[in-house]
């Protein structure tokens, strides 16, 4: 009784500053080698064909790592704390060693899947920790928390910058900033608001698809994913070909700056504001705004392709944000449906597939693109989020209705 006043005691808000800096310096192991990829490339002579291997092994690790700790129960078998330590721990050794002893891409890959791997316990983890401290506000806390790794993932390329062609010591950097994730994951503590650590029990993930609260918040995610990454990835792509369609022609440095303001800085802001809007107004209603939001900015984009940049470039903004904005919602939503003592397998399941959902679209768009053209390639984005909007609201009634009274610290 004594353990679990004491745990009570501790300050929501500090867990949720330590998860969110824990998950920052863990994931830019995720990204440490794509941002050493042209530097890599030229070392190694790696073709335009292998130079994709350095991420997208990353991505799939992940996915096979993530799916096969939801099937085992890993993170409700053991202490989420335990379980994020060792996967930051992991990502570092991995990192450290494609810094020491890759002379190949073939190395390269197969040790960016395993970080890929041990990444599947530092991410999906951190949202139970994070939701474990909080219930009434959840979603505002996913939101900080999802909104930190969003402006997080440019630290890889701010490190790599540094060191220019050097790129070995700038995995080595990532390794150590992973290190440094782990010691922070090692300090945290459970909160109130989730079981206890749970016996193993086969097929409890594949169980809860059954349920259809459960199912419902995992398709609007699967939905939400279908469009994510995507845009992340070829926004960039979209902006330089429609400005030179429209015969003004954006410059390296122009472009980037317009995607850091439109993905990172807009795109923070979309996670916060979509956090505090899904508490006081509902998770699911807000996640399925947010949805038609970036659905009908796809469809927006298709129509604007090489138009003027006065009109694009305000709708991209638009589109960072909401694009974002759901996906803390999506969490939080879950773990009000699912029994608390499966919250954390059922994050990595959900997770899961919709990370192998993005390996799809990120590779999609490039052929839809060449067989057809930007406009139907983004416009084609807009289908998952539009229909996951309609799973959400059929989520609706199964959540509790927001309270818009003030609440207690941690609630």
């Amino acid at each position: 009784m004594a353990q679990i006043t004491r745990e009570v005691a501790r300050s929501p808000a500090r867990e949720l500053a330590v998860i969110a800096a824990a998950q920052v310096l863990a994931l830019t192991t995720w990204f440490a080698a794509s941002a050493a990829a042209p530097a890599i490339k030229a070392e190694w002579h790696l073709s335009g064909a292998e130079v994709p291997l350095l991420t997208t092994a990353v991505q799939i690790g992940f996915v096979v790592g993530a799916l096969t700790s939801a099937l085992v129960n890993l993170p409700d078998r053991y202490p989420a704390p335990r379980v994020m330590t060792f996967g930051a721990c992991g990502a570092a050794v991995c990192t450290m060693l494609f810094a020491l002893l890759a002379h190949d891409v073939w190395v390269a890959a197969a040790l960016r899947l395993l970080t890929g791997v041990c990444l599947a316990l530092v991410y999906p983890v951190g949202l139970k920790l994070a939701s474990s401290w909080f219930l009434d506000r959840r979603g505002l806390a996913l939101g900080v928390l999802v909104g930190a790794l969003t402006l997080g993932s440019t630290l890889p390329q701010l490190v790599g910058g540094s060191f220019g062609d050097a790129w070995r010591p700038g995995l080595g950097v990532a390794a150590g900033l992973a290190l440094v994730a782990a010691l922070l994951a090692s300090r945290t503590r459970i909160g109130p608001h989730v079981g206890a650590p749970r016996a193993f029990r086969p097929g409890v993930a594949i169980s809860l698809l059954r349920q259809r609260g459960p199912r419902l918040a995992h398709l609007g995610y699967f939905g939400h994913m279908w469009e994510l990454y995507a845009v992340w990835t070829w926004l960039p792509a979209y902006l330089t070909a429609s400005a030179d369609a429209a015969g003004h022609p954006v410059s390296d440095r122009t472009r980037g700056l317009v995607a850091f303001v439109a993905l990172g800085l807009c795109g923070v802001l979309g996670c916060v504001l979509g956090g505090r809007a899904g508490d006081r107004f509902g998770l699911a209603r807000t996640a399925a705004a947010a949805m038609v939001t970036s659905g009908t900015c796809c469809l927006l984009a298709a129509a604007l392709y090489g138009g003027p940049l006065a009109l694009l470039l305000p709708l991209l903004a638009v589109w960072g944000a909401a694009v974002i904005a759901d996906s803390a919602l999506f969490s939080a939503a879950t773990t009000r449906v699912v029994d608390p003592q499966w919250t954390g397998t059922a994050l990595t399941f959900q997770t899961a597939v919709g990370f192998l959902i993005t390996v799809i679209t990120i590779q999609g768009v490039p052929l839809v693109q060449e067989a057809t053209s930007w406009p139907v390639a983004i416009a084609l984005l807009g289908l998952g989020p539009l229909l996951g909007a309609v799973a959400m609201l059929r989520l609706s009634p199964f959540l509790p209705a927001p309270r818009r009274a003030p609440v207690a610290e941690g609630r």
